[in-house]
């Protein structure tokens, strides 16, 4: 734990980074630059990576003035935090009047502390499934080679191992090769949304690119539950989650989730049957609990209506059908969590505070996953047109408050698996 702030880091634009030591690395919440409690810096946790933020000028606080000034000397740096981490701020810098949008990614404010790189964040997860040390190349390959060669014909399969493990080296779907925990399965080329920050389509008129391609098909239930029933009958610690990154909105297709559901059941009782999802069509939730869903996942960037509306930019559903779906799967008996992007001045607002205790209240609900937003901090705001996200509470103190007054509901940042769900969840199941 550091007892001062670390120092403000800087690129050459030639991929060489360096210290500042005449200023102090501060923190962004919304629109501001802020110091940074000490406390709230650790040190970047393996598999976390520093960007370059171009045509950006670092903002940091003198330390001999204690003012805050510029970084003249080069472009702002940022952290990428890994997952299992949510980060408490965004670098704080200064963009050029034609400075292009960043990509799609993580900005954690970043410093430089006794020849370490440090990060405003906290472990919120204990899993270790995404841990960049866990995963075996090796094995990956093999066991890629292996799902190709078990199913031939299954074109989701190919999909996961070709497009997904061995294009993009998705997490889930590594772990997926390595035969263990939770099964990514796409399922939806279609959307009933038009997010803002969309990871896997971008319309042309955007400067952004999306991160991954979206599914090109529309996969039948036979082709999921051919390689979803071995998964939960063999892996430790078992999921299968419906709705993924490469995908629309699983929700369009709830027949096809449903007879898929239906089946594996017949096969195997074992595991966690899980959708990730935009929560808009409550009724294909009912049905889906119906058949065996165990648990929800709906993401959000915010729990007040017109943030959300906004960001989203849904296509006949609203904000209320996101609430009423949690509300199905708890009157099922299932676990609901939102998977809650946290934008720092936005996420911690006093407003936000206050809407999120009314959603847990209203919904019963169980986990809030606490996911870093990856998106450009100024085009999100401008996109959503605010130009004051109010009074800030921070966001490790949000957490503390919501903690407080809610210790059952549960911080993470994955699904848990069934054995998490029904026994210890503080255990660190994936070893």
């Amino acid at each position: 734990m550091l007892s001062t702030s670390p120092f403000l880091l800087y690129s050459d634009g030639q991929g060489n980074i360096f210290e500042d030591r005449s200023l102090y690395a501060v923190g962004r919440a919304g629109w501001d630059a802020l110091p940074v409690d000490p406390t709230h810096w650790i040190p970047l946790p393996d598999g976390g990576n520093l960007y370059e933020l171009p045509q950006r000028r670092a903002i940091g606080l003198d330390v001999e003035t204690g003012e805050m000034r510029l970084c003249d000397k080069g472009w702002a740096v940022a952290a990428f935090v890994p997952p299992a981490h949510t980060s408490l701020f965004y670098a704080a810098f200064e963009s050029e009047p034609d400075a292009t949008t960043l990509p799609l990614f993580c900005y954690s404010a970043a410093g430089w502390h006794n020849d370490q790189f440090y990060v405003t964040a906290v472990r919120i997860e204990r899993d270790i499934r995404q841990e960049c040390s866990g995963y075996d190349d090796a094995a990956i390959a093999i066991g890629a080679e292996r799902l190709l060669q078990a199913y031939p014909q299954n074109r989701l399969v190919r999909h996961l191992v070709e497009n997904c493990c061995q294009t993009y080296h998705c997490p889930a779907a590594r772990n997926f090769a390595m035969g263990r925990w939770e099964c990514p399965v796409p399922v939806s080329p279609a959307c009933n949304a038009n997010c803002i920050g969309c990871i896997s389509f971008q319309p042309q008129e955007e400067s952004i690119v999306s991160p991954q391609d979206r599914l090109t098909f529309k996969p039948l239930a036979e082709e999921i539950v051919e390689f979803t029933v071995p998964h939960l009958q063999t892996a430790p610690y078992p999921i299968v989650s419906f709705g993924q990154g490469c995908e629309g909105e699983p929700l369009l297709m709830w027949e096809t989730i449903r007879e898929a559901i239906l089946e594996i059941r017949k096969h195997t009782g074992r595991g966690s049957i899980n959708i990730n999802t935009n929560g808009s069509d409550p009724r294909a939730v009912e049905a889906l609990c119906a058949a065996g869903l165990n648990s929800i996942r709906v993401s959000t960037n915010s729990v007040r209506k017109h943030i959300y509306e906004a960001y989203y930019r849904p296509n006949n559903y609203s904000f209320e059908d996101i609430v009423e779906s949690l509300q199905v799967v708890n009157r099922h008996g299932g676990w609901t969590s939102i998977n809650y992007f946290v934008f720092p001045g936005m996420t911690d607002s006093v407003e936000e505070y206050e809407a999120l205790r009314t959603l847990i209240r209203e919904t019963g609900l169980k986990m809030i996953q606490w996911r870093n937003f990856n998106i450009d901090p100024d085009w999100y705001l401008g996109k959503l047109g605010v130009t004051d996200t109010g009074e800030m509470l921070g966001v490790k103190q949000l957490m503390d408050l919501i903690h407080e007054e809610f210790p059952h509901l549960r911080f993470g940042y994955f699904n848990p698996p069934m054995e998490r769900i029904t026994g210890n969840y503080e255990a660190d199941f994936a070893h």
